[in-house]
This record gives C-alpha cells, structure tokens and sequence, in this order.
C-alpha cells in the first residue's frame, strides 16, 4: 500500500484587493472526497501544512447549500471528525519527499494566501514533479504551482496541461472583482495550457504524472485518477 502526503494551506483568510480578509481556509469536500478513496483502498495518509499548523476548514464548505445537502455536509463533517491526520500535521519544510509515493494538494481559497508563494511547497512541486511520483492538485491548489518559479521566473511545470477554478468560476461566488489576482490567469502567466470543463461540473487533466482537477465537484473523479496512478 501507498503512503500519500496531503499538502494543505496553513491559513484561515485570504486578503483580497481592499485589504480586507475573506475567512477560508481547506474546502471540505476537497479533503474528504479523496481522503476517504485513499483511505478505503488501503493507503495511508500524512498531512503536512506550513510551520505545521493544523489546517483550518473553511466553514462555507460545510454548509447544506453548498455542500449539496443536510446529509453531504453531515457526512463531510463526520469524515473531517473521524481524521486524526489533520490535527497532528507535520511541518511542511521537514517532509522529505522519499517518504512518500504520491503527492496530493487540496484546494480552497488558502492556497491563494500561503502557498502560491510558499518556498518549500514550491521546492517539494518541484521535487515531486521530477520524481515522477503521481502529483494530484485541484481547484484553487494548482495557486501552489506559482511557488516553483525560478530566479530568472521559470517553472518546471511550463508546458504541462493544467485545470484550476475558473475566472467565470470565481466570478460566480462574487470573489472575481474583489481578488488582488485570479488562478487561471495566473497560471497562463506560468506558461501551462489551462484547460476548462463547464461551470461546477466535475473536470480533470492528468498529463503525465501531473492530475489536476477544476472545482470541488472535481475532487472524487481526481481521486479516482491517483488511485489508478498509484496502481
């Protein structure tokens, strides 16, 4: 069986463009949706987080409207109870990457915050990228890819195929206007090929050993592609 690390986002906020602090943090579904796949195939899991904070949930993630009914956030609260990963997570700039055989970044608005510019989440990318061990990223996580640039601004991952929450996406909770920058165009920036599903739609890309995934609905299918990857 596979031992997965689980990067997440060490914060609760992410500061938009007045200054002010939007309260987030890990999307719910995007944790537990891969975290029980992972877990009922047998795998272990290890959270690893910035200065090895525990993570923060974002509450929005759990209510009923959002996360598809009484009963769905019933089960992801049950889920985030049941998993004692996330409250003993180590410390991110610790993790050696031969420790593990796949790699996995949840979304949330948090990884806009802390892991889009994240030095040692961006040294692990990397790392994990030339390793050619599955690395698996979804909807506001792939903000973790802007970390592996270089000094001269270039990323290993230029050129790969990519999906990520959406400008239209965004736009759509009312974050879009009131954001200091947007993930897809960002990523443009980087020199990845975005690619896009229809709006909250489940959407993954897997090119190579890189799976990336759009939105939460994205986050069970994109589990299901690391489960093939690590067979």
């Amino acid at each position: 069986m596979a031992t997965v690390l689980f990067v997440m986002t060490g914060v609760d906020h992410w500061t938009l463009d007045d200054g002010s602090r939007h309260p987030t943090g890990y999307w719910a579904e995007e944790f537990a949706a891969p975290y029980t796949a992972l877990k009922d195939a047998g795998h272990t899991i290890v959270v690893a987080t910035p200065g090895g904070v525990v993570p923060t949930v974002d509450q929005g993630s759990l209510d009923p409207g959002m996360a598809g009914g009484e009963e769905a956030a019933a089960h992801l609260t049950q889920v985030l109870d049941g998993a004692g990963e996330l409250r003993k997570p180590l410390v991110l700039a610790d993790v050696d990457l031969s420790d593990y055989d796949a790699v996995y970044y949840p979304g949330g608005h948090g990884p806009m915050e802390d892991l889009s510019h994240d030095a040692d989440s961006g040294a692990l990318l990397t790392a994990a990228l030339a390793s050619g061990k599955p690395l698996a990223v979804v909807c506001h996580a792939p903000a973790a890819l802007l970390a592996t640039r270089d000094e001269r601004g270039e990323s290993p991952f230029t050129g790969y195929r990519v999906t990520g929450f959406t400008n239209d996406e965004e736009n759509a909770v009312g974050l879009g206007a009131k954001a200091k920058w947007l993930l897809e165009d960002e990523l443009g920036k980087l020199g990845v090929t975005f690619e896009r599903g229809p709006d909250w739609q489940p959407y993954t890309v897997v090119d190579r050993t890189l799976h990336t995934g759009q939105n939460p609905a994205s986050s069970a299918p994109l589990a299901q592609e690391l489960l093939k990857a690590l067979k």
